[in-house]
This record gives C-alpha cells, sequence and structure tokens, in this order.
C-alpha cells in the first residue's frame, strides 16, 4: 500500500490539497486532524476543560470516534451522530490542538489511524504523520503558508460557513495554535527529516494542487 503524509500548520490547505490529491490518485483521503476535533468537541459537550491533560485522559472512555467514506468524502461521527460540520469553527480548532498534546489521545488514534493505512492507499494529512503516524511513508510532505495568508484563507472559509469571525482574532488564533503544535512536548510539528517542503504563499488553489500533485508524482511513478 502507499502513503501520502501531508504535515503543517493549520490553515496551510492540507485537508483541501489532501482531499484533491486522493481523489486524482484514486486514494482515500483521511483527515486525522478531524478526529481531534471531534474529541475536543466531546470534551467541550461533557463540560470538561480541555486544558485539563488529565481530565482528557479520564474521559476517553466514553468517546466513540470513526470515519466513513461516502462517494469519496470522509465524514467523522461521534457514536451515531455525524459531526463533521460541528468540529469546523474556531472554538473546537483551538480544543483540538489542547487535546492533541495528551499523550493518551494520541494514543486512543493511534491505532485507527495507522489501520487505515495498512489496508488501503491513502492521503493521511495532519501535523505529525511523517513524523510518527507514518514515519514509513513512501511520500512526505511538509505543506505552509505565511500566517497572514493562512488566516485569511480561514476567515474566508468561515465566512462562507455563514460563521462569524473577524480577521485579526483568526490570525492571533492561528499564530498562538502554531506556537502550541511546534512547542508542545508530544508529537511536536516539525516536518520529517525527509519531507519535501511545499510553499503555497501567493499561490491559487489550482496553482499550489498542481505544484503538490507534480511533487508526488515524482516520488510515486
Amino acid at each position: 500500500m502507499i502513503a501520502i503524509a501531508i504535515d503543517g500548520p493549520g490553515g496551510a490547505g492540507k485537508s483541501t490539497m489532501a482531499r484533491a490529491l486522493a481523489k486524482e490518485l484514486g486514494y482515500i483521503y483521511v483527515d486525522t486532524g478531524a478526529l481531534y476535533r471531534a474529541i475536543g468537541l466531546y470534551m467541550r459537550r461533557k463540560g470538561i476543560p480541555t486544558t485539563d491533560f488529565a481530565a482528557v485522559a479520564g474521559n476517553l472512555g466514553g468517546v466513540e470516534v470513526r470515519l466513513a467514506f461516502r462517494d469519496g468524502e470522509q465524514r467523522v461521527f461521534l457514536a451515531e451522530e455525524d459531526v463533521s460540520d460541528a468540529i469546523r469553527t474556531q472554538d473546537i480548532s483551538i480544543a483540538a490542538s489542547n487535546v492533541s498534546a495528551v499523550p493518551e489521545v494520541r494514543a486512543f488514534l493511534f491505532d485507527l489511524q495507522r489501520d487505515l493505512a495498512k489496508k488501503n492507499h491513502v492521503v493521511m494529512d495532519g501535523r505529525d504523520i511523517g513524523t510518527v503516524v507514518l514515519p514509513n511513508a513512501q511520500v512526505k510532505i511538509f505543506l505552509t503558508a505565511s500566517p497572514e495568508e493562512r488566516a485569511q484563507r480561514r476567515y474566508l472559509e468561515l465566512r462562507e460557513k455563514g460563521l462569524e469571525a473577524e480577521y485579526d482574532q483568526v490570525l492571533t488564533e492561528l499564530k498562538q495554535r502554531d506556537y502550541d503544535d511546534s512547542h508542545r512536548a508530544v508529537a511536536p510539528l516539525v516536518p520529517a527529516e525527509d519531507a519535501i517542503m511545499v510553499d503555497s504563499t501567493g499561490l491559487t488553489r489550482e496553482q499550489a494542487f498542481q505544484r503538490l500533485l507534480r511533487t508526488v508524482q515524482d516520488k510515486i511513478s
């Protein structure tokens, strides 16, 4: 099986690019960040502070999270509820960053992610795929862009969904998550040693995708 790992900071376009790449190659797309978001949502709904790592770890037993694929699209479920849209708020983004620093959470999701890669050709995106989850992936890419451009993309995405958002707040929260993700003790956000760096600053979505596609094709051809 072929595994393509795409890591990078929030707002870099990982999910969009990975989804398009998987469709182009006929692979399964796995958005690992959605799994952490689902756990963050679960904890918030239970009234558990996501910065209280002991409490988060102690309540993992009640979490039933799974991925389903419909017409090539990934859907995320908590028990029987499709939470694919509910997990896409800024509030849950911060919660996801918090719970992702909990070792027990990462262990909880580790086998699920690896099992998908064992059974399918996958394009998997996240923040530690090439370094921790799939260290033997045939292709490792670190996708990034400037903080300002990433914040603008996230801001427009939120507004398109009808959600209230302020650009300055989005930028501040994005920079904070960048810091939190890159400084956490467990699986920090860093490029794998053999990752190919792809910077999409100033590129249109199509230009970024074509650059990514060429990079992957060069590695697997």
